[in-house]
């Protein structure tokens, strides 16, 4: 059964930025300083870009002082996993076989 991949989802991972921010949250849960240092960003365009993986849901916030770390919401990279995964098996099978529209 062929499910649709979130496109919504795929538009905030496309950034290279937020790529690599997610990225780097895979390794280990950062603070902003730590994500400045990391990706040379400057601070307003890293939090700007936080805040879209924020309200994508992919990252998730633990405040800890008057520092707020930023934490990979594993769960969600699994989900889109998931779709890429039902595609490439909707495209072996149609593959396998050979699929394909008539010509009128």
């Amino acid at each position: 059964m062929l499910t649709s991949v979130d496109t919504d989802l795929l538009r905030v991972l496309a950034d290279p930025l937020r790529l690599r921010i997610v990225t780097l949250l895979a390794e280990e849960t950062l603070c902003t300083t730590h994500l400045i240092e990391e990706t040379g960003a400057r601070q307003t365009n890293l939090s700007n870009h936080l805040k879209v993986l924020r309200e994508a849901g992919v990252v998730e916030t633990e405040p800890c002082g008057r520092f707020t770390y930023y934490r990979l919401r594993p769960d969600v990279i699994a989900s889109l996993a998931g779709q890429f995964a039902d595609l490439a098996k909707t495209a072996r099978t149609t593959a396998e076989n050979n699929v394909k529209r008539s010509c009128p």
